[in-house]
């Protein structure tokens, strides 16, 4: 008889632990970087249960560093008797030297913006997506919900066909 292998652990619920929707409408995302972050154990645990808000967030450049700055999480009621948290604590971002040399001069030189895309587990350790972004006029806005729309539309003609 053959041998069973063993089945892999199934996940349940998704990677994501947040994403903000609001970025890709006020903004066009030019590169995309991933970031390790710096926490306590309260906020990994208000992650796990997904008590995270990115929408009013932004990443700054500070000596040399990148920080997440006006994310919100918020804290367990059970997470930590001894331990005062603020829920919104700026975070270092984890991120090599190389990286951070092009988030700089994109910043400083040619006027991005560091905005957080999304929040997710990697290898038991949450990630965060950045993205160098641009940001978008009215009529841009206009024309990306005109394309969104359309797409929309032809994907439900070609069901019906």
């Amino acid at each position: 008889m053959a041998e069973k292998k063993p089945k892999k652990k199934q996940s349940s619920q998704s990677n994501t632990i947040a994403v903000n929707r609001q970025a890709t409408h006020e903004y066009f995302i030019e590169e995309r970087f991933e970031a390790g972050m710096v926490l306590e154990g309260w906020e990994v645990k208000s992650l796990r249960a997904g008590r995270v808000q990115l929408k009013e967030s932004y990443v700054n450049i500070r000596r040399g560093e990148a920080w997440l700055a006006g994310a919100h999480i918020s804290p367990l009621l059970s997470a930590s008797t001894h331990v005062n948290p603020d829920a919104i604590r700026a975070k270092k971002l984890l991120l090599n030297r190389h990286e951070l040399n092009k988030l700089i001069g994109g910043v400083e030189r040619k006027g991005y913006t560091l905005i957080p895309l999304s929040m997710y587990w990697k290898g038991g350790r949450a990630k965060l997506e950045i993205g160098l972004a641009k940001g978008k006029q009215l009529h841009d806005k206009r024309a990306s919900s005109k394309d969104r729309d359309w797409q929309r539309e032809k994907a439900r003609i070609m069901k019906k066909a």
